[in-house]
């Protein structure tokens, strides 16, 4: 469809199947390609790229200044246009990244042009962060934004009666930008929510603010972060309102990693046996410039890893540890490790997961795993008993998009990048701790009491291939929803959709509770009927009067791990517990103004870019307990 990613609800149609919108003929439909506004007559597809050619990128690490803000690590970050070439047989592509300034040479910034470097930092030890925003006034897919602005039904947000439908971005705005900690336990002026924005011209969204701001222009914001967390690999990427999903597509994500000095002891590999891995999927034209296609279909072409089609990675027969991030706008992925048949008597190699988005676990033995976008893995590949040669490919499979999806509704992914056993061993040999005798540190399972707060968010769609929403309100809509400080809740997510959504909660860490079926064309013809009947609170559909069978525990790489993002499977009810909603509220280096205030309010949404910009996301507000 020529749509955001509006997809149809089970019950609207009696549960039949998705259909894409205005795809008649799906490759002879005229539409607007890359950059030009132009119409064409098929969708662009990347040509034919040889596979395993490029060596996999690894992206620059900043340097902190430690002399701006005592006892702090600062940096100054900037966004602007550059070039980068995803493939060997591609032409250079214009394309968004960050660049952090080198204090020790400040005429050489730390980038690669495209994604960002990444932010090492230490636990519990404050980061202050200047964003500055140096991109083009014109965005580089403005046939995307020129239709958003000229209402276009499938592309602007368009929520449910009475509320009205409004573009994202004033009139005079082509390009805004927010920094977003994603997974951060973060104060709200630095969160870098959608209302942050702030364009290279310096306009600036309702909601803009920045710390020290004596110290900025108006295209800048200072931010600081409390890296409160446990060792974890977050990740920071553009949140700008309305265009989160073009202004990551075009290169706007990077890493950042917490670490914990005392996970020194746990003998986890480390040093250039550690590698994180960026996945995304991209279009290219012929002449190798990013081709943005999802308004014509769902998901991309070609697989892309920290920036580079196809790649490989030369590896030592040794353990490595990969960092997993799906930076991808729409696709989930079904990874394995696959080696040829003659090497192991089945022929994927197992690995251990060992961490997810919030942290170490205890160590999991896995053949595959699904992995959503923002979602983060931490795993240990053993390649010492791959014969010297041999190589392994990381394959995707059963996962269409969007998931679980139809086969044929977007261009399939089946090989990603291969891992080529051709280095000798080095350093006398491999040293790291055998997963299997890890010592990590478990996860407490988070246990709801019975006097525990239950909150409902259903994903709600108005009409066929219309905008969706939380509980039927827009994302402009006041909060609506306001949690104790303090306190925990269990967040019932309702998906009548025929597809699963990653879900991300601003702020904090949560658990995995349950997940239980439902009659899902059922509760959407009660909810339809709560709505027209003026959304009286004694008319809401009772969520239990809808479940069709027990309850399901977590899959098992979710179990009793730390989460920021989650799974809304279909025709599904999701569970998560949230032990406690206490923001930072002490100072951040000292910055005046910089720990959060009561009442605070955060976000919540789909990470589906596409989903995310089109009004899936509503806010939800932090108070003080009423006898404080």
């Amino acid at each position: 469809m020529v749509e955001r990613r509006k997809f149809l609800m089970a019950g609207a149609m009696g549960g039949t199947a998705m259909v894409p919108w205005g795809r008649m003929s799906t490759q002879a439909q005229a539409a607007p390609t890359h950059g030009s506004g132009a119409s064409s007559t098929a969708i662009p597809q990347t040509p034919a790229l040889e596979k395993y050619v490029d060596p996999l990128p690894t992206p620059l690490t900043a340097i902190a200044d430690t002399s701006v803000y005592p006892g702090a690590d600062y940096y100054d970050i900037t966004m602007r246009a550059g070039s980068w070439r995803f493939h060997r047989d591609l032409g250079p592509a214009t394309v968004w990244g960050y660049w952090a300034t080198n204090p020790h040479r400040p005429h050489r910034p730390i980038g690669m042009g495209y994604l960002g470097p990444t932010l090492e930092v230490t636990r519990d030890h404050p980061t202050v962060v200047k964003w500055r925003n140096h991109l083009p006034t014109t965005h580089l897919f403005q046939f995307v934004i020129d239709d958003i602005r000229g209402g276009n039904a499938q592309l602007t947000p368009t929520p449910p009666p009475p509320y009205k439908s409004e573009v994202p971005f004033p009139p005079d705005v082509n390009v805004w930008n927010v920094v977003h900690q994603h997974g951060g336990y973060t104060p709200p002026q630095s969160d870098g929510m959608p209302k942050q924005s702030y364009s290279p011209d310096g306009i600036h969204a309702e909601s803009y603010s920045t710390l020290d701001p004596d110290r900025v222009k108006p295209n800048e914001a200072i931010y600081a972060y409390t890296n409160h967390d446990q060792s974890c690999q977050l990740w920071y990427h553009d949140h700008g309102m309305g265009m989160t999903s073009l202004n990551v597509y075009a290169g706007l994500a990077g890493l950042y990693t917490i670490r914990d000095p005392a996970d020194d002891r746990l003998g986890l590999p480390s040093g250039e046996f550690e590698v994180p891995l960026i996945l995304q999927d991209k279009t290219f034209n012929s002449d190798g410039t990013l081709a943005y296609t999802m308004t014509l279909q769902e998901g991309e072409d070609t697989p892309v890893v920290n920036g580079k089609a196809y790649p490989f990675l030369a590896v030592e027969p040794r353990r490595y540890r990969f960092r997993i991030l799906n930076a991808s706008n729409e696709r989930f992925w079904r990874l394995r490790f696959e080696t040829p048949r003659d090497v192991l008597p089945q022929p994927t190699l197992p690995f251990w997961l060992i961490g997810t988005d919030g942290g170490l676990r205890t160590p999991l033995r896995m053949l595959n795993f699904l992995i959503s976008p923002a979602e983060r893995y931490d795993l240990i590949v053993d390649f010492s008993q791959m014969p010297m040669g041999t190589s392994i490919t990381l394959t995707n499979y059963h996962a269409p998009v969007h998931y679980p999806g139809m086969p044929g509704q977007g261009p399939e992914i089946s090989e990603i990048m291969q891992f080529q056993v051709t280095k000798p061993l080095s350093g006398g040999g491999d040293e790291s701790t055998p997963p299997e005798k890890l010592d990590l540190p478990a996860v407490t399972p988070f246990e709801p009491s019975p006097k525990m707060k239950r909150r409902e968010w259903v994903v709600y769609q108005h009409q066929l291939f219309g905008t969706m929403t939380f509980n039927a309100v827009p994302f402009d809509a006041p909060s609506q929803d306001f949690v104790t400080t303090g306190t925990g809740e269990v967040w019932e997510y309702i998906n009548p959709n025929h597809d699963a959504h990653p879900m991300h909660v601003h702020l904090i860490n949560f658990q995995v509770l349950n997940r239980q079926p439902i009659d899902a064309a059922g509760y959407q013809e009660q909810y339809e009927k709560w709505i027209d009947g003026g959304r009286k609170a004694q008319d809401l559909p009772v969520l239990e009067d809808f479940i069709t069978g027990p309850p399901i525990p977590p899959d098992p790489d979710e179990a009793v791990s730390l989460k920021d993002t989650f799974k809304s499977y279909p025709e599904t009810v999701t569970r998560i517990v949230v032990p406690d909603f206490t923001p930072p509220t002490d100072l951040i280096a000292s910055i005046p103004g910089s720990g959060a205030e009561l009442p605070a309010t955060y976000i919540h949404h789909c990470h589906l870019l596409e989903h995310e910009d089109d009004d899936l996301m509503r806010p939800w507000t932090i108070v003080q307990a009423a006898n404080d």
